[in-house]
């Protein structure tokens, strides 16, 4: 039982805290502005990972490698810990666990997607005046536009969250699925 509340507390918190991160080097590459309320929550909660980092790892071409470098790091000390957990000595693993820890960071990263994209269309439905709009429609808007153009309109009704959702949810079983053949438990 304790080895089921450390998986799920460690799942957690790694999670929210690798969605920060991706988080704010997706908002960086969309140049969200520094001074709104999302942004500024995801940099004080990233800030004391990624400002040492950003000393050594410049961003190049609008992307913040040290935001993605940090999740990767935060993805491996998580897979570290879930194995330890698992009750395996991670040295032996370790080259597999840098593979485990990459697709951790793709299942953060669609795992923030999927729940944006709720976000953004629930709130579309509820609230589309709603200050949070803007800033979900910029971060959705490389993924939905793409299926806006291929997927019509019904009765006024966007479609393309839900193929997105069912994309991305495919692509999560994938990951997850190839994540557990390479380490016998789930990440």
């Amino acid at each position: 039982m304790f080895g089921d509340i450390a998986r799920f507390l460690l799942n957690t918190v790694f999670t929210l805290f690798g969605a920060a991160l991706l988080l704010r080097a997706w908002l960086q590459f969309v140049r969200m502005p520094p001074y709104n309320p999302v942004s500024s929550a995801v940099l004080q909660v990233t800030n004391w990972l990624v400002l040492p980092l950003r000393r050594v790892i410049p961003g190049t071409r609008g992307i913040d490698w040290a935001s993605v470098v940090a999740a990767l790091i935060a993805a491996l000390v998580y897979v570290v810990l879930m194995v330890l957990i698992a009750g395996v000595e991670p040295l032996g693993l370790l080259p597999m666990l840098l593979l485990v820890a990459v697709l951790t960071v793709v299942k953060w990263a669609l795992n923030l997607l999927i729940w944006l994209t709720i976000l953004m269309a629930l709130l579309s439905w509820l609230n589309p005046r709603s200050p949070a709009m803007p800033i979900l429609y910029q971060l959705t808007a490389p993924f939905l536009n793409p299926l806006r153009r291929v997927v019509p309109q019904v009765g006024g009704v966007d479609l393309s969250p839900i193929l997105l959702f069912v994309i991305v949810q495919v692509l999560l079983m994938v990951v997850t699925r190839l994540a557990v053949s390479l380490t016998l438990f789930g990440i």
